[in-house]
């Protein structure tokens, strides 16, 4: 496995613990509003403070780690997450909150960009997306454990049980601080690390796009498992408790996927991985959006799980490769940041649609981030898919790359997508348009 002295068992048991309190907030929010005299889109600041708390301690993360070392900061900032968990369960007000959101922001991004480094250094694409997958066991398990909370006492003991289990993380942490290891002293070979500023990490050749590519699968992850719970409550007219677990069970397809993507990188490399999850996430908003039913409203939350099951750590592992070894640290906390300025801006900005306007725009929401997730920057950016989808529906054979799609010969997933988008047009509009008609009003189209 390549690995440090720092076992992956160990990472393994911090990640799942790191997982739990990140989905506490949407599932206990529809208890948590009336009682403290908020409005329903409030969650939104709350999530808006926390992520600019972690905007700045992930910047700040590469010169805490070449000072303090990977391990003391992990152990400083799960200890100060803690500390504000705890804080959360005692507030009674809605301004309280916000207080207390400023620690457990500058706690939570300073953990993420040391122990995600240093991963990506030691260990391989599977191993980083099964200790992913230990954090997506942890954030399914935070719904449930509110759940649990919401059912036999209060919100409030819901956020005590994660605190005092976060204050057992921090002690493991402490505990195992002998065997972490700075980069290169497992070989003996010493690796310089590079200190540059932001606008000078800025100017790095596909550092920007990458930077674009984090804010927007934020945007589709944070969004879809925020407001999963409430959606389903307001929406579809399901009850709190219930809904929390529902809500949980996009963080399972998130913990299945990376569960498998794990095995699956050693047939296809992180690009073709983060992909698949492209082409998984559009197909599972599809059945939260018709409406079939509670069956295919989980269905789909599963599917969107699944397909940012292997965005966030392919990324993650392919900086030192893409960027070097030399800069994987700096440009891990500015990837931190970047998904948390997405957390920042959107997640609170849906908060406000749906309270002024509709929750029902949930689903097409998270349509409209997936339309500005810019993967690849000839096939993937928004009037290039749509170009080349419309393209393949017409059979016109027309593309925008010089070698036409040349460079995709041997890519299966784009392949299979261009086919199906043939097929469909072959099939002709009546025939799709009985088939919509199925769908809808379970019978044949007038």
């Amino acid at each position: 496995a390549g690995g440090g002295s720092l076992s992956a068992g160990n990472t393994a048991v911090f990640q799942v613990l790191l997982g739990l309190p990140d989905a506490l907030l949407g599932a206990a929010w529809p208890s948590m509003y009336l009682g403290l005299g908020a409005g329903l889109s409030w969650a939104g600041m709350i999530s808006m403070i926390i992520s600019a708390g972690t905007v700045v301690s992930s910047l700040a993360s590469d010169a805490l780690t070449a000072r303090l070392g990977p391990g003391r900061v992990t152990a400083i900032s799960v200890g100060t997450t803690a500390a504000a968990l705890f804080g959360f369960s005692t507030c009674t007000a809605f301004w309280q909150l916000c207080l207390w959101a400023v620690p457990y922001g500058l706690g939570a991004g300073s953990v993420d960009a040391a122990l995600n480094n240093y991963v990506a250094l030691h260990y391989e694409s599977r191993h980083m997306s099964w200790l992913h997958c230990m954090w997506g066991l942890g954030a399914s398990g935070g719904p449930v454990i509110m759940g649990w909370a919401l059912a036999h006492s209060s919100w409030q003991s819901g956020y005590r049980i994660i605190s005092v289990l976060q204050v057992v993380l921090t002690a493991i942490i402490i505990f195992s601080l002998p065997l972490w290891k700075k980069p290169g002293e497992e070989t003996g070979e010493e690796i310089a690390r590079e200190h540059r500023t932001l606008p000078q990490l800025m100017r790095v050749p596909g550092v920007p796009e990458v930077m674009a590519m984090f804010a927007c699968y934020s945007v589709v992850e944070t969004t879809a498992g925020m407001w999963a719970s409430s959606y389903c409550t307001l929406q579809r007219g399901i009850d709190a408790g219930t809904a929390a677990s529902w809500a949980s069970l996009f963080y399972v397809g998130i913990t299945v996927g990376r569960f498998l993507s794990g095995f699956i990188a050693m047939k296809l490399n992180d690009h073709q991985l983060i992909n698949l999850g492209f082409v998984l996430v559009a197909l599972g908003v599809l059945p939260i959006l018709l409406p079939l039913g509670s069956a295919a409203l989980v269905t789909g939350l599963v599917t969107v799980g699944l397909g940012c099951a292997p965005i966030y750590p392919c990324i993650i592992h392919e900086t030192p490769l893409n960027f070097g070894r030399n800069l994987s640290m700096a440009l891990t906390g500015v990837q931190m940041a970047a998904a948390y300025v997405g957390n920042v801006v959107f997640p609170p900005l849906f908060g406000l649609l749906a309270q002024y306007i509709s929750i029902s725009l949930y689903p097409w929401y998270l349509l409209a981030a997936l339309v500005l997730f810019l993967h690849d920057p000839v096939f993937f950016s928004p009037f290039s898919a749509l170009f080349h989808a419309v393209s393949a529906f017409c059979n016109a054979g027309f593309a925008l790359a010089p070698d036409n799609m040349v460079a995709f010969r041997e890519d299966g997933l784009v392949c299979t997508v261009i086919c199906i988008c043939i097929v469909l047009g072959g099939i002709g509009f009546g025939v799709l348009r009985e088939c919509l008609g199925i769908l809808s009003r379970g019978r044949l189209a007038p």
